[in-house]
C-alpha cells in the first residue's frame, strides 16, 4: 500500500511572499502560482513557477514550490533536484526534508525515503506522522521488526490511528505473527473501509488456509476499488478454494484480460478446464503458464496430467518421472504414474510407484492432518 496516498497530504513548504512596495509582474506571477497550487491546479501553478523562476532564477521559495507541485503529478526526479538545491539555503529544513522524503517514497527509491524521513524523527522524535512514514519505510525495506520498534511508544495514545495501525498489522504479517496482523488489519479495514487493508488481510487468510474469511475480505476489497493490482487473481483463488468455481473462472479470466502474462490465473484457469476435460482449451493456459514458470512444479504437474488425458502417456510419464525426482515425497505425481506405467505396460514399474503411494499415505495418515 502505498501509505502516503492513502491518508497523508504531501507536507507542502508554501512560503507567501510579501511584495514590498509597488507590486511588480513577477512577484504577482508567484502569488497566483501559490493560489492555484493551493486550489490544486498544479498544472496551471507549475507554468507560473518556471515563469517565475524564468526572471528570478534560484529564488528558493518559488524552488521549493514548484517541487511540491511537480511531485503531486508525479515528476518525481525533477521535484527531487529542485528540494536538493534548495536545502542548503534553508535555516529550517523539516518541512523540505519530509517533502524529499516523500518524493522518494512515491518514486519508490525507499532507501533515500528512510534516510530523510530519519533525519526529521530524529530532530521531531514525537512526530506521529514522521514516525509513521518512517515505519512504513522500514517496512518497504524488509525490516518490520524496527517499524514496530519504532512505532510501539506511539500505540497508546494513539489507538484510533488507521495509519499507525495499517503499518503495525503489516509489519506482523511480515514478522510472520499473521493472525495477530490479520486481526489489526481487519480493524482497519472495517474502520476505515479500507480497500487495501482487506486485501492485505485476505491474502494473509489464504495463507493460513481460512478460505471463508479470506474470501470475504478479498471480495470487499474488490468491491471498493477493482483496480487493485492482482485483485481478480486473489478474489479467484478464494472463490476456487471455497468451491466457486465458476465464479473463480469468471475472476481469472478477468485477471488475463487487465494481465495476459498473469502465471497464477493462466494456471489457475488451466486447471479448472482441466477437470471439466475440456482438454482442448486447458492446454494453451497451461503451456502459457509454464512458459512463464518453466520451473514451477504445479505448471509441471498440471501440464502433465493434461497430456496423459489427452493419451500422450508417454510424454506425460517422462514429466511426471522428473517431478517425483525433485520432490520424491509428493503423493499425487506417484499415484498417476502408477497409472500411467500400466498403460503402458511396464507393469513392474507400475507396481513399484503403488508401492510408494502406500508408503507416502500410510505416513500421512500417521502423522495426522495439518502435519
Amino acid at each position: 500500500m502505498l501509505l502516503t496516498m492513502r491518508i497523508l497530504i504531501p507536507f507542502f513548504a508554501l512560503f507567501l511572499a510579501t511584495a514590498q512596495g509597488q507590486e511588480t509582474p513577477p512577484a504577482a506571477i508567484f502569488q497566483r502560482a501559490i493560489s492555484e497550487q493551493q486550489q490544486g491546479d498544479y498544472k496551471s501553478a507549475i507554468q507560473d513557477y518556471r515563469d517565475y523562476l524564468a526572471q528570478r532564477p534560484n529564488t528558493v521559495e518559488a524552488e521549493v514550490n514548484l517541487g511540491a507541485a511537480l511531485a503531486h503529478t508525479g515528476q518525481f526526479d525533477e521535484a527531487i533536484k529542485l528540494y536538493l538545491a534548495a536545502l542548503p539555503s534553508l535555516t529550517y529544513k523539516n518541512p523540505v526534508l519530509l517533502d524529499l522524503g516523500l518524493a522518494y517514497f512515491k518514486k519508490g527509491d525507499f532507501s533515500n525515503a528512510h534516510e530523510q524521513f530519519a533525519a526529521v524523527h530524529n530532530l521531531q522524535p514525537r512526530d506521529l506522522k514522521v514516525a509513521i512514514l518512517l515505519g512504513d519505510t522500514d517496512v518497504k525495506l524488509g525490516k518490520p521488526e524496527d517499524a514496530l520498534a519504532l512505532l510501539e511508544p506511539f500505540d497508546k495514545e494513539n489507538s484510533s490511528n488507521l495509519d499507525l495501525e495499517y503499518v503495525q498489522g503489516e509489519a506482523l504479517i511480515k514478522t510472520g505473527h499473521l493472525r495477530d496482523g490479520v486481526a489489526q488489519m481487519e480493524k482497519v479495514a472495517e474502520s476505515g473501509n479500507s480497500a487495501d487493508a482487506y486485501q492485505l488481510a485476505g491474502v494473509t487468510l489464504l495463507q493460513l488456509n481460512e478460505y471463508e474469511r479470506a474470501r470475504h475480505d478479498l471480495e470487499a476489497a474488490l468491491r471498493l476499488n477493482p483496480k487493485l493490482p492482482g485483485i481478480y487473481t486473489m478474489v479467484g483463488e478464494a472463490r476456487d478454494k471455497t468451491g466457486a468455481t465458476a465464479e473463480a473462472e469468471s475472476a481469472f479470466l478477468t485477471a488475463l484480460q487487465i494481465s495476459p502474462d498473469d502465471f497464477e490465473a493462466n494456471l489457475y484457469v488451466g486447471g479448472i478446464l482441466y477437470k471439466r476435460r475440456d482438454l482442448d482449451k486447458a492446454k494453451p493456459y497451461l503451456d502459457k503458464a509454464l512458459k512463464l514458470k518453466p520451473t514451477d512444479t504445479m505448471a509441471r504437474y498440471e501440464s502433465a496430467m493434461v497430456k496423459s488425458a489427452s493419451g500422450q502417456y508417454e510424454a506425460a510419464a517422462l514429466q511426471l518421472e522428473q517431478l517425483v525426482k525433485d520432490d520424491p515425497e509428493w503423493l499425487e505425481p506417484h499415484v498417476e504414474l502408477a497409472s500411467l506405467y500400466y498403460k503402458l505396460h511396464r507393469p513392474q514399474d507400475g507396481a513399484k510407484e503403488r508401492a510408494t503411494v502406500d508408503r507416502i499415505t500410510a505416513e500421512q495418515q500417521a502423522r495426522g492432518p495439518g502435519k
